[in-house]
């Protein structure tokens, strides 16, 4: 399918600051593709660049092949993090303004406007003013705006932020249903929970460098560390402990099983699950045998903390 987006070698400099090192990355076509880094990491700058917001001192932008161009603009829906609302403006007149700057007719936008409006159960916000809505109403409106055009690559920083459980559920999902749709998503956001969620690629960026990026079931490979949570019922704890800790090392751990069982965490080095667990069923009851895989939490404080 290729790639909807594709950065190439962008440096971005801010005087003596390098906000961006030669970072090159790739986003295929119909992913949600995660965004992560610390703050002051560069991401900000990045999303700005592919906005044309600001312009790379060098390197290459390119969206769906072609180079980055301004007319791109109408292809592209960006939700930043901070409200970009007029908050003395209307909630309708503000929707019709900027789903006419991202190339709508007015009819079209008012039939999109009248769709979506329907479907959160906001028609009654139509002539409230921003300043009278709380955060999370003027951030739904405001996902509104960003996606009512139909992009093909929809940009989301911090999406859930100001929302409650109920309307954070609600965007996800249509974050979901729009990328079943055909739309690719770009996701930044510090909450791994939810790149665990919804996210199938990442790339993690760190002091102006990528780190990571691929895909995330293949970064989760890449950080395995050969560790298996067990959970074993035996009346010869004494013994069990000695043998394992003479081939592995051995931690306890707050997993939960649904026994009463002795539940360790066993690192095999470059042993084979097999000895493991011929060690196990010699002592008692094998209740739990998983491997531990990384966590995009894990796999973030390791390469941040390197």
């Amino acid at each position: 399918m290729g790639n909807i987006l594709e950065v190439r070698d962008v440096v971005k400099q801010y005087g003596d600051y390098r906000a961006l090192n030669s970072v090159s990355l790739e986003v295929p076509k119909g992913s949600i593709y995660g965004l992560l880094g610390p703050n002051g990491a560069g991401k900000t700058t990045l999303i700005r660049i592919i906005n044309q917001i600001t312009m790379p001192d060098s390197g290459k932008v390119f969206l769906d092949g072609e180079p980055l161009q301004p007319e791109h603009v109408h292809y592209i829906g960006y939700l930043p993090e901070e409200r970009g609302l007029y908050k003395t403006m209307k909630v309708g007149e503000q929707c019709l303004y900027l789903a006419q700057l991202k190339g709508l007719s007015k009819q079209e936008a008012q039939a999109q406007l009248k769709y979506w409006f329907e479907k959160f159960g906001i028609q009654d916000w139509w002539n409230k003013k921003i300043q009278e809505l709380s955060k999370g109403m003027a951030q739904k409106i405001q996902f509104v705006v960003t996606v009512l055009h139909k992009p093909k690559l929809l940009i989301l920083d911090e999406p859930f932020s100001g929302f409650d459980p109920v309307n954070a559920n609600l965007i996800k999902d249509e974050i979901i249903e729009l990328n079943k749709q055909g739309t690719s998503v770009i996701f930044s956001t510090h909450r791994m929970e939810s790149v665990e969620e919804m996210c199938d690629h990442i790339a993690l960026i760190h002091k102006s460098n990528k780190l990571i990026e691929g895909k995330l079931s293949q970064v989760k490979q890449q950080y395995r560390t050969n560790t298996f949570q067990i959970g074993i019922l035996t009346q010869n704890v004494e013994g069990l402990m000695y043998q394992l800790t003479q081939r592995f090392t051995v931690g306890q751990t707050n997993f939960k099983s649904l026994n009463d069982d002795l539940k360790l965490e066993v690192n095999l080095g470059d042993k084979n699950s097999n000895e493991l667990l011929s060690i196990l069923t010699g002592f008692g009851q094998v209740t739990h045998f998983v491997e531990k895989i990384p966590s995009v939490n894990d796999i973030f404080i390791q390469a941040v903390s390197k």
